[in-house]
């Protein structure tokens, strides 16, 4: 008797085979999707030829009075909304340091008002910022932008000061390098970082977003 009290029997659960099968098949699909979405947010987008001098050729005026900022954008990435909301933070701490103007790609015969997007809106309502089509992406190309969100700054005399993205990951607003490199180039400082990555969906490439409606 006083063997039993001091070891009690051991109970024995049966869990069926099915229950742990899908248990462990949960575990992998909630793992694998961590993996994939951190893959995706650190995922650096691709970077063409940039000049290191103004290109004479581009139908972008130089701003020989202030540095200047472009930025290219495709107004239907999601990814861009943080870019946006970082440039209007970054304006806000520079505002008529420089002069801005963002390039929303247009392919070749959609209708204008395809670009007018909530992005296009954001970024129309930013104080300072000059907002303008940039058809079948000619500008972007000149610049070396395949990537949404890609940023350059310039000085009045047309040399490049810094090239790349100002998220810190995909589609993530925040404090980030890119941001604090061009707000140290505008005020005079030498920065250790000239280049970032920059994060977003393709610019140039295959379009994703909603056709135009073609009226017969």
């Amino acid at each position: 008797m006083a063997r039993s009290l001091l070891f009690p029997p051991l109970i024995m659960v049966k869990v069926p085979l099915t229950r742990i099968a899908l248990s462990l098949a949960w575990l992998m699909v909630v793992g694998t999707g961590f993996f994939v979405l951190e893959n995706y947010q650190n995922a650096k987008g691709s970077v063409g030829r940039t000049p290191s001098n103004w290109p004479p050729q581009t139908q972008i005026v130089l701003d020989h009075e202030r540095n200047n900022l472009l930025m290219f954008v495709h107004p239907h990435c999601p990814c861009s909304r943080a870019s946006i909301e970082e440039l209007n933070r970054l304006l806000s701490r520079c505002h008529g340091h420089v002069a801005v103007q963002v390039w929303f790609f247009k392919p070749a015969g959609f209708p204008a008002d395809w670009t007018r997007s909530d992005l296009w809106r954001s970024t129309a309502a930013i104080p300072g910022v000059t907002v303008r089509d940039d058809p079948d992406g000619a500008q972007a190309r000149m610049f070396g932008a395949e990537t949404s969100g890609y940023v350059l700054l310039y000085d009045p005399r047309g040399q490049l000061r810094f090239k790349g993205g100002i998220t810190g990951s995909r589609g993530h607003a925040g404090d980030n390098d890119g941001e604090s490199a061009i707000v140290s180039l505008l005020a005079g400082r030498d920065v250790n970082m000239s280049q970032t990555p920059v994060y977003g969906c393709s610019l140039l490439g295959e379009c994703h977003a909603p056709a135009p409606q073609i009226s017969q």
